[in-house]
């Protein structure tokens, strides 16, 4: 089974990754098995979310659903079987040459596979992705050979790519579906009306190279569940306290000059993200976060997560007009509001994980692609005019 329009992610409830209030997991297994009630047919985990307790969610809450009504997509990538976690960092990716060599690749795909289904209690994906790559995860042969075996081996029925979490990593991923396109199916990107940059400079090579996009962060941090107002205090640990200062009064305003869009289509404003989303070319599927906010803020109640739940599931098949789609980029234009991961020609020095220089050959994919990047990759908010 294929991706489907609407889709369900286990870092969803704030249990494995910090956003708003962390549900208990009789709840979290029930909000699991409530998306899949409502109509909702795909679910996502990665591997290291809990150290594999996400995917036992998954197991446990879609026991009895019978498997071929659902489309299951695995993520490996984050080697927490022998890497040493790096406090926010996380753990470290497979290809860290510390942990092993391109020949050794295939051998912990498998096995980092095969104990992910396990723990899922299913015998295959219907789309296993990469998760959060380095350098060497973009670019290399044997990184994508080795996921093609998994492939090969039936333990997934299609591959593909998820870039992040941070924003960025354009050029990598135009160069893993230039190099890699014939194998890769899918491939996630942030993208919403707030963020359509930089994830909007990687559309047309996904198109050309007739990959499938699924969307992330379609909500932008809460914004468009429309229980995020100015005013809003998150928890010390919640993710969203990275953002910089003043997101919230900004988003605000600017999700307000898009609500009579939302209104003439009869839409919330998730699911006019979600319409602008599936509007690209290549988007052909939405997985926003869905958290249960921690309290009332300037008199708004937060919605629960089944709320949320129920919303998603329901998003109605609009398409928006050329016009709508237009408008509503040209409100939340956020070009340069923010450092890049990945390649960047603000980095110097070693690559690290997440970030690294921009090299010959990903300048002339930037050229090919008439990305500039000193242009279009670099953050220009808070620069003297």
């Amino acid at each position: 089974m294929n991706l489907t329009r609407t889709a369900y992610g286990t870092w969803n409830g704030g249990r494995y990754m910090h956003f708003g209030e962390a549900i208990d997991e009789a709840r979290f297994d029930a909000c699991i098995l409530r998306a899949y009630e409502k109509g909702i047919r795909t679910f996502m985990t990665a591997d290291v979310y809990g150290n594999g307790a996400a995917d036992e969610a998954i197991g446990r809450s879609l026991a009895g659903v019978p498997r071929d009504s659902y489309c299951l997509v695995g993520i490996i990538g984050h080697d927490f079987y022998g890497g040493a976690r790096d406090g926010q960092k996380g753990f470290p990716r497979f290809t860290d040459p510390r942990l092993r060599q391109p020949r050794d690749f295939s051998d912990y795909v498998r096995m980092a596979t095969e104990r992910s289904l396990t723990r899922c209690r299913t015998d295959h994906f219907d789309c296993l992705m990469l998760h959060n790559p380095d350098s060497i995860g973009y670019s290399q042969d044997s990184v994508w050979k080795a996921m093609a075996r998994a492939q090969e081996e039936k333990m997934a029925e299609r591959i593909g790519v998820a870039p992040g979490p941070a924003n960025g990593f354009t050029l990598d991923l135009i160069l893993c579906f230039e190099r890699f396109g014939p194998l890769i199916d899918w491939a996630m990107i942030i993208l919403n009306p707030l963020e359509p940059w930089p994830g909007n400079m990687a559309l047309p090579a996904a198109v050309k190279n007739d990959i499938s996009l699924i969307t992330r962060v379609v909500d932008y941090g809460g914004l468009f569940h429309d229980d995020v107002r100015p005013g809003h205090t998150f928890g010390p640990r919640d993710h969203r306290t990275f953002r910089p200062a003043g997101w919230v009064d900004a988003g605000a305003a600017k999700i307000n000059a898009m609500r009579p869009i939302a209104e003439k289509h009869g839409l919330t404003m998730l699911q006019l993200a979600c319409a602008w989303n599936l509007s690209q070319a290549p988007v052909k599927s939405v997985i926003p976060t869905l958290m249960q906010e921690t309290a009332q803020v300037n008199g708004v109640t937060p919605k629960t997560i089944e709320a949320k739940i129920d919303e998603l599931a329901a998003l109605p098949s609009i398409t928006l007009t050329a016009d709508e789609v237009e408008r509503m980029f040209e409100i939340g234009n956020n070009k340069g509001c923010m450092e890049l991961k990945g390649g960047n020609p603000a980095h110097a020095g070693e690559p690290l994980p997440d970030r690294w220089p921009l090299n010959d050959e990903l300048l002339e994919i930037a050229a090919r692609w008439k990305i500039e990047p000193a242009r279009d990759l670099t953050c220009t908010h808070g620069r003297a005019a």
